[in-house]
């Protein structure tokens, strides 16, 4: 108790044994000690809540009346501090942790870039450099309103430009400028030509020469509709018009597995927290990893990132082949309409299969019928 004499206030309930409490008791009143809470345990034991700055006096009173005393309980705020000075690393490490994560916030350490069409999201990070903005800078530093207004401004392919701040992270949303497609007049003279290959099965002409008919092959970039009229010797020209309607392919082709070793996820996990400061890793969960198989995924889109470790084990599989080539066609069917215009029409559906050792190559031809005349000024 050496090291708490220096303070005044907090409580201590102590235990006391002696063979004569009444004199322990006499004692204690006569040298005007405060005691509370005075209850016997035997009939040689009480215990009793006395003032820490009286603990020296009742220490003397126990000698005099050989004694035992022990502290069985202490309260108030003396104490408390005394074991905050005993963990002062543990306090010290807490205060200083709070501090760096406060720090921190005010900096943005992840841009997130979404562009449309042409533009790319690694032209825009440049450009973002080039006015000082990337990872590590102070949040107080970057004026969106005046970032977008810069970025119009300088990229003449930029149509609309966002930026806005969320916690750690700063959001650029970039659409680019569209160039209209060139329109010919209707009174330009001008020819139609294959936008794609195909067989032709129609032609209708309003205004040209048709240079193919039913049962041709076409490339792209064929002249399928000249823009003259006329007999042989008087010809001029016109702005060709018309439908060309061609039988078109497309085709899809995949290979699928249908017997071998696949790995799969147990529901067994690992999970890791750190931050990142000056490209370094502090961990603040570090859990060792025992798997001897696992797949490792890292979130790292919050100030505070993630390492994700999945047990995975080895299992055979042997698929049934039919079964394979029906769910394989399907999926490729539906990915060859879906990318199809809805004027197209489809005629017919060819699927092929073929085996390749542990595998089975599925091919998904589509025959459509559509117009593929599309207008080509004059040269």
């Amino acid at each position: 108790m050496s090291k708490i004499k220096k303070y005044k206030t907090g409580t201590i309930t102590i235990e006391i044994q002696s063979h004569i409490p009444e004199k322990f008791l006499n004692l204690i009143w006569k040298n005007n000690i405060q005691v509370k809470n005075i209850r016997k345990k035997s009939i040689t034991t009480m215990i009793m809540d006395i003032n820490l700055k009286d603990f020296n006096l009742v220490e003397e009173v126990a000698q005099k009346t050989k004694s035992k005393m022990k502290i069985i309980n202490r309260k108030g705020i003396t104490f408390f501090l005394l074991k905050i000075r005993r963990r002062f690393a543990l306090v010290g490490g807490v205060f200083i942790f709070v501090f760096i994560l406060y720090f921190l916030s005010g900096f943005i350490w992840t841009i997130d870039i979404q562009t449309e069409n042409n533009l790319s999201p690694y032209e825009i990070r440049q450009q973002l450099i080039n006015y000082g903005i990337m990872p590590g800078i102070r949040k107080s530093k970057v004026n969106v309103y005046q970032l977008q207004d810069n970025m119009i401004k300088s990229n003449e392919n930029i149509m609309y430009f966002k930026a806005r701040i969320d916690g750690s992270r700063l959001y650029v949303s970039v659409i680019d400028k569209v160039t209209p497609p060139s329109i010919i007049a209707d009174n330009e003279p001008c020819n139609l030509v294959a936008k794609k290959d195909g067989q032709i099965v129609r032609v209708y002409t309003s205004a040209g020469s048709a240079t193919v008919k039913k049962g041709d092959t076409v490339k792209a970039g064929d002249i399928i509709v000249k823009g003259e009229q006329g007999k042989e010797g008087s010809t001029y020209t016109v702005h060709a018009s018309g439908d060309v309607i061609a039988r078109t392919f497309y085709e899809q082709i995949k290979e699928v597995p249908i017997k071998g070793i696949k790995k799969e996820r147990t529901e067994n996990k690992i999970e890791n927290l750190y931050i990142e400061v000056l490209g370094k890793r502090i961990y603040l969960k570090n859990s060792l990893n025992k798997f001897k198989s696992y797949d490792k995924i890292v979130e790292n889109s919050g100030f505070i990132k993630k390492e994700l470790y999945y047990e995975v084990v080895e299992t055979k599989y042997n698929l049934d082949s039919e079964k394979v080539v029906n769910s394989t066609a399907d999926e490729l069917y539906s990915r060859i309409t879906q990318s199809l215009d809805k004027s197209i029409k489809i005629v017919d559906k060819q699927v092929q299969s073929e085996p390749n050792g542990d595998s089975i190559r599925v091919r998904v031809l589509v025959i459509a019928e559509e117009n593929i005349a599309v207008t080509q000024k004059l040269q």
